[in-house]
């Protein structure tokens, strides 16, 4: 029975590393995006600020799944032809990042206002503001929801097998085609996601070990060990 599950373990490996892969690169390029909009969104720039809002709204209101079939077989009419993985890596990042863009503005905006009147005061400019006064206090409230949503894009990954991407999901179907062994595969499947969701947890209680000042205080095991009792 072991010899069996490690045998499918050694079969998923393949999707395992491309997952990791499709995961990687659309969590650099979600980032990227919450963050330009969130910026826009926070400061209400003209035209881009209803740009933003309208694409937020597309991206929230409607099923990721059919972003990814519109961008993989739709954009092909336009004369746009791009690959499974790159089609993948957008729908995942542009969907991420719909929702990222709100927990930068929600950050920024928790913000007290006199803070602004005060960089104001000094003659800061509107960057100078940001990056040394707004950006430091709003980070560390960032970091939880921005874990929250890194769990939810690699649960999400798994929707690139519709679109013929060999990631863990569509290794998966391949296995139970070949072997019948619902249960087995797919535990096995179970437990890799689970270990991959408990890296993202570790990596992100990392960072806010080191961003947030109370949890510098403590050993970071400890602060590991503590949040998840709590």
């Amino acid at each position: 029975m072991l010899a069996t599950l490690i045998n499918y373990l050694d079969y998923l490996s393949v999707g395992i590393k491309a997952t990791i892969l499709v995961f990687a690169v659309s969590l650099l390029f979600g980032l990227c995006i919450s963050f330009l909009v969130g910026l826009i969104r926070f400061a209400r720039i003209p035209i881009l600020y209803q740009i933003c809002f309208l694409y937020v709204g597309i991206f929230r209101g409607t099923s990721l799944l059919i972003q990814l079939f519109w961008i993989y077989f739709s954009l092909p009419m336009f004369g746009i032809s791009i690959s499974s993985f790159a089609a993948g890596c957008l729908g995942l990042a542009l969907n991420n990042g719909a929702y990222g863009s709100e927990i930068v503005r929600g950050a920024l905006s928790s913000v007290s206002k006199q803070q602004f009147e005060a960089a104001t005061a000094l003659n800061f400019s509107v960057g100078h503001t940001l990056r040394r006064i707004i950006l430091p206090q709003a980070l560390p409230e960032m970091i939880p929801p921005f874990g929250n949503l890194s769990i939810m894009l690699l649960k999400d990954t798994a929707l690139v097998s519709m679109i013929n991407i060999a990631d863990i999901t569509f290794r998966a179907q391949q296995l139970r085609t070949r072997t019948f062994d619902s249960l087995g595969v797919y535990a096995v499947t179970l437990v890799v996601y689970f270990v991959l969701a408990l890296a993202i947890v570790a990596a992100v209680r990392l960072v806010e070990h080191y961003i947030r000042p109370e949890k510098r205080r403590t050993g970071f095991l400890s602060a590991l060990i503590g949040d998840q009792q709590s």
